[in-house]
């Protein structure tokens, strides 16, 4: 669940060209559907947590100024709508195939997701249009994070298991 909850600083790629690719209407809601259940709005969404899941659809996925601090430094959760605006979809698969992100997005789960799911995710961002500001530049460790924050306190990672 906290994977879920915690799935999306989602796409920190560097500006891309943007294209304009067809969607179709199936798409878009095979979107809208996998972003409000995988937890895309849980951290992507200001206030979303807070307001049990109870915020318009035109406010969601504009990032969120609630930074996210552990041994890794300090993160925010991007501003996907400016980001996804930014990438054609090959670009988006790629990145989402290939990312490492800082915690606590669970960039694993992205870099899993289908072919369909990935292009249901583009086009269904895209089909909001940009809205918002770009998040806050992460922080490296040892760097104090204005409020609000939220501190991981992690544990060790256990011993990978024997071959």
């Amino acid at each position: 669940m906290r994977t879920a909850a915690l799935f999306l600083s989602l796409i920190i790629a560097a500006p891309l060209a943007a294209a304009k690719e067809p969607t179709t209407p199936n798409a878009v809601e095979r979107g809208r559907y996998l972003v409000a259940t995988s937890g895309c709005n849980d951290c992507h969404t200001s206030g979303y947590i807070a307001r049990a899941g109870k915020v318009p659809e035109k406010d969601w996925l504009t990032g969120d100024s609630m930074s996210w601090s552990g041994p890794w430094g300090t993160t925010y959760a991007a501003n996907l709508r400016l980001r996804l605006a930014d990438m054609d979809l090959a670009t988006w698969k790629n990145f989402a195939r290939t990312a490492v992100l800082r915690p606590p997005m669970p960039y694993w789960a992205l870099n899993q997701m289908s072919d369909g799911d990935l292009e249901a995710i583009w086009a269904f961002t895209r089909s909001l249009g940009k809205a918002g500001v770009p998040a806050p530049a992460a922080l490296p460790p040892g760097v104090e994070a204005p409020l609000p924050a939220f501190t991981l306190h992690l544990p060790p990672a256990p011993p990978s298991p024997a071959r």
